[in-house]
């Protein structure tokens, strides 16, 4: 039995003759009649009344017709459902709170397109919040959140470890600060300070890390990414994590520097979440893999 057979016998009841099927399907009427020949034979039942003034749905087929709009209606919803698993394919979506963007996700995604080449790569800047909206709602494939050590991880979404590291200082090489081994809480309140908007988890680490004293200046930004850059215009020295400087061309130049925390510091983690209610899509495993294994050589090399 094959799909274009139903397909032929909706079309004979809708115009209710072989002829015009024929005229509309583009296909000869001997052609076609002989196909619904071979399916009525397979079934055992007569699906046409065959007259000299032209064939008929049958009664034997009519009975059968509910049947056959089920089998074409699950058919429909399967080619719409494959059309869109392949659209989704085309494009990548990756929500980040920036962190480890130099070392980790750029190369990822680099490695991925080289294998991927007709697949888009959409990556999104958020706080972590926002992604777990994105990845309920289904417009993320991926999550970048950071956590501390003892947080709860979110359950209705998988996480993957992709990297673990320790809350560290990130200024200019000029800075007054830089001329220390490790910097102290009462180091940090001396210069100004660049921190996380509320609602990334460095914004909490900081203000826990200070408990209620305030730096002479203090600035508010997004994400790591432009914590950094404000850093290197001279506007005063953020916290990040260490992995969110490794490899960095910023410090790399010079432009850029670190010095760890003084202070007994918790685990920060960057890790890779999606939901655990649909299978993704082929390309967005394809990237989470990428991401993996570009996390498991960084780790590799720091150790």
């Amino acid at each position: 039995m094959r799909i274009e057979q139903l397909e032929y016998v909706q079309a004979v009841t809708r115009l209710g003759s072989l002829r015009r099927v024929a005229e509309e399907l583009h296909v000869s009427q001997p052609a076609l009649s002989e196909t619904l020949r071979n399916l009525e034979r397979e079934l055992g039942v007569e699906l046409l009344d065959r007259r000299r003034s032209g064939a008929r749905i049958s009664d034997q087929g009519r009975e059968l017709l509910p049947h056959i709009a089920q089998v074409l209606e699950a058919v429909d919803g399967l080619r719409r459902a494959a059309d869109a698993q392949h659209r989704s394919s085309r494009m990548v979506r990756v929500g980040t709170v920036n962190a480890a963007t130099v070392a980790l996700v750029i190369p990822a995604i680099r490695e991925f397109r080289v294998r991927h080449p007709q697949t888009q790569v959409e990556v999104i800047d958020a706080q972590q919040a926002e992604i777990h909206t994105a990845l309920r709602e289904g417009s993320l494939d991926i999550g970048l959140v950071n956590y501390l050590r003892g947080d709860d991880l979110t359950p209705e979404f998988t996480a993957t470890e992709l990297l673990a590291g320790r809350p560290i200082v990130c200024l200019r090489p000029d800075s007054p600060l830089a001329r220390r081994a490790v910097v102290t809480v009462d180091d940090l309140l001396t210069e100004p300070l660049i921190v996380m908007r509320s609602g990334y988890v460095m914004h909490r680490y900081v203000h826990r890390l200070l408990n209620g004293r305030s730096p002479v200046f203090s600035y508010s930004t997004d994400g790591a990414e432009m914590g950094k850059v404000m850093v290197a215009n001279g506007l005063g020295s953020t916290v990040l994590p260490d992995y969110s400087v490794l490899g960095d061309p910023l410090v790399e130049r010079g432009v850029l520097t670190w010095r760890p925390l003084a202070q007994e510091t918790c685990d920060v983690f960057l890790v890779a979440q999606r939901r655990r209610a649909t299978a993704p899509p082929r390309a967005a495993s394809a990237l989470f893999d990428a991401l993996v294994r570009r996390a498991g050589s960084l780790a590799a090399g720091a150790a």
